[in-house]
Order: C-alpha cells, then structure tokens, then sequence
C-alpha cells in the first residue's frame, strides 16, 4: 500500500511547520537556531498526535465564579529518544506533556548493511503500563525505527507511536508494513536518499546540526 493511503501515516501539512521545515533545510542556519526550529515543530506536531488523549470533567473556580473544564485524565505517557539526534526533539514533547518519563534507545547504521545495531538502552521500570512516543529526526531506511518499536513490544509496550521530522516514502512504507499497529507522525516527506542513506534533499546529519558537531 502507498503510503498516502495509509491511515495510520499522518503527514503534517500545517504552515507552520512548512515554514520552520524550510528553516532546517536551510544550509544557513546555525546551531542555535537549528536546536529551537526542532524543539517548535515537535511541539506542534506533539499537538495533533495527542487528539486521543481521556479527560475527565472537573470543576474550576474562576475569579468569577465556578465552571466545568475537561482535564486529561492521567494517561501515562513516556518519551523514548532515539540517539542521539532524538534527544533534541524531547524538550519539544515535554513543553505540552511536562510530566511524561524519558527512555533512550541507542543504535546507530552498519555501514556496510545499513541495518541497525543496538549499543545502549535505558528505560522507565514501568514503561510496560505508558504509552509511547518514539522520535527521531529522520526516518530513511525505516531500519532503525522498525527495530526501535519491536524493542520496544519486546518491553510490553501496547500502545506506541513514532514522530519523525523528515521520511522517505521507502521508511515509511516499511515501518507501516512490520507494525501495521503503530501511528507514524511527519512533517514532511522527501523522494529519495543517497548512496550513504540520507535523505535527499533532506536538511543533513540532523543530530551533528543538532549539537553542533560538524
């Protein structure tokens, strides 16, 4: 199935984020800058993957008087970064979702396979009970991700969705494939990746922009 077809794959296609999307892409723009434009867009695209969120009805008492206001209604969520480019989308979950727990999962590409390789993992005790919200700037091969979310059932986790600033149609339509269950978040979508696995045009190596480090 194509991807645009998948309900499951949510393309973001809000102005905002087209416009700080073109700001990543941009070679020009710093450190600094790169860091705050990623922590925004994951903000905004935090909000429409948290439509499902219970509430509850509670009872407020204004400077006027007293109203009913819907509260969430204690989902337990947890955050897993993927490293290291993940870390910087956690401040961007965290601005709405203040009380979630952090995990991190590291792995990083064989250059020869492209396949993933695990070399450190940390999680909440009980991650097992929490939904969760993977992130990664970048889903290319869809290989890191795919193995990500099987860790991360192999822990119990039940419920789980992935949030990526840039994918390729290939990424994504592998991931959707392997976890048919899962709900894949992106701001944007990009044809092709070349013979290293970036992607094209892409924005670059999104955690050395991320942290400054080429």
């Amino acid at each position: 199935m194509n991807y645009k077809e998948n309900k499951n794959i949510h393309v973001m296609e809000h102005p905002l984020i087209g416009h700080k999307l073109a700001i990543l892409r941009d070679v020009g723009t710093g450190t600094r800058e790169f860091r705050q434009v990623v922590e925004e867009i994951t903000s905004l695209m935090t909000y429409e993957a948290t439509w499902h969120l219970p509430t509850k009805e509670v009872e407020v008492t204004t400077p006027l008087g007293n109203c009913k206001c819907n509260v969430l209604a204690g989902k337990k969520l947890a955050i897993v970064a993927i490293l290291r480019g993940g870390l910087g989308m956690v401040d961007g979950v965290l601005n709405l979702l203040p009380s979630a727990k952090i995990g991190h999962v590291g792995m990083y590409r064989d250059p020869e396979t492209m396949d993933p390789v695990e070399y450190y993992c940390k999680m909440p005790t009980d991650i097992a009970e929490r939904e969760v919200i993977i992130v990664d700037p970048m889903l290319a091969t869809g290989g890191t991700a795919s193995a990500s979310i099987q860790f991360m059932k192999d822990y119990g986790c039940k419920k789980i969705k992935l949030m990526n600033l840039l994918a390729t149609p290939e990424g994504l339509e592998r991931v959707a494939q392997e976890h048919p269950d899962v709900e894949l978040y992106v701001a944007g979508v990009d044809p092709d990746m070349n013979e290293d696995g970036f992607i094209v045009p892409g924005l670059g190596d999104a955690g050395d922009r991320i942290f400054g480090t080429k």
